[in-house]
């Protein structure tokens, strides 16, 4: 049997699903995003320098 899921009616979110089989039944299931951590771990350094920034306190206001 071929059948083909459309994500758009599927309501899975992404372009990527899992499909395993669990006895008679078919499970389609999102790939789960990668961690923050994952995503930061592929970033390269930044050899920028930061600037200083002028953040002065705030006038005290008397209430």
């Amino acid at each position: 049997m071929n059948k083909s899921v459309r994500t758009r009616d599927s309501g899975l979110r992404g372009m990527e699903a899992l499909i395993r089989q669990e006895g008679d039944r078919l499970i389609i299931e999102p790939v789960p995003s990668p961690s923050l951590l994952a995503v930061l771990e592929t970033i390269e350094p930044i050899d920028e320098p930061v600037p200083d920034i002028q953040d002065p306190l705030p006038e005290q206001v008397d209430l």
